[in-house]
């Protein structure tokens, strides 16, 4: 499995951000492989994701997608944005995905 975080400073009002994160949910409900994604608000201001991915193809079959690619433009995300793979080496509760 894989890990993504991905961090980003938006150009939209965190409501509209969050607002945005409910809408979008359900496409991603629907993302081949992908196991899970939690939605972030930093502290900071900044939001961004957790997501869990089956295997390194899915994530780059997702990157390649509509909604993969459209992220920044929906965000109005404002600069680079951030984001960390990580392979998962052990999994303290296998199976268990919340």
């Amino acid at each position: 499995m894989i890990v993504q975080i991905v961090r980003w400073k938006s150009g939209l009002t965190e409501a509209e951000v969050l607002a945005l994160f409910e809408a979008r949910a359900a496409h991603y409900r629907e993302v081949p492989g992908l196991v899970q994604k939690y939605y972030l608000r930093y502290e900071s201001g900044e939001f961004g994701a957790v997501y869990l991915w089956e295997s390194a193809e899915a994530l780059e079959t997702f990157r390649a997608s509509e909604v993969g690619r459209g992220m920044a433009g929906v965000f109005a995300i404002e600069g680079q944005k951030a984001v960390h793979l990580a392979d998962v080496v052990l999994a303290l509760h296998p199976g268990r995905v919340v």
